[in-house]
């Protein structure tokens, strides 16, 4: 994952795709698990694979599913952390909240991201809250 950006630029290439119709989805420390976000644009943030992808593509203006994995606390502990498996609990958010960026793919394939992104960050509304 750490060196995708010369696979991602050849794909895009070869397709005659612009990066920014393209979806890279990736995993987030500053995100808890169970957090979905759509975003468009950005720096890597310190990840390798971003970085990489920032550096073939020559700028990072491309669609981003950030999917979020949480942080262990200190960043001796985050190569242990990204690289070894969630817990059950971690592990049943995190595929709970690709499921539901899933389900907003069709509209981001419109090219209705903006809905998209309305859809998929807008929390899910709960029993215990009031109707107006």
């Amino acid at each position: 994952m750490n060196r995708s950006g010369q696979a991602l630029a050849a794909a895009l290439r070869y397709y005659k795709i612009d990066p920014d119709q393209c979806l890279v989805a990736h995993d987030e420390l500053d995100l808890p698990p169970g957090t979905a976000r759509f975003k468009f644009g950005g720096g890597h943030g310190g990840q390798n694979g971003l970085r990489d992808i920032k550096t073939h593509l020559g700028h990072g203006d491309f669609h981003r599913l950030r999917i979020g994995i949480g942080h262990p606390g200190h960043k001796d502990r985050v190569t242990p952390w990204v690289l070894g498996r969630p817990s059950a609990a971690d592990a049943s958010a995190i595929f709970e909240s690709i499921d539901r960026a899933l389900r907003q793919l069709p509209l981001a394939l419109e090219g209705r991201m903006d809905e998209a992104m309305k859809r998929l960050h807008t929390p899910p509304a709960t029993a215990d809250t009031p109707n107006d």
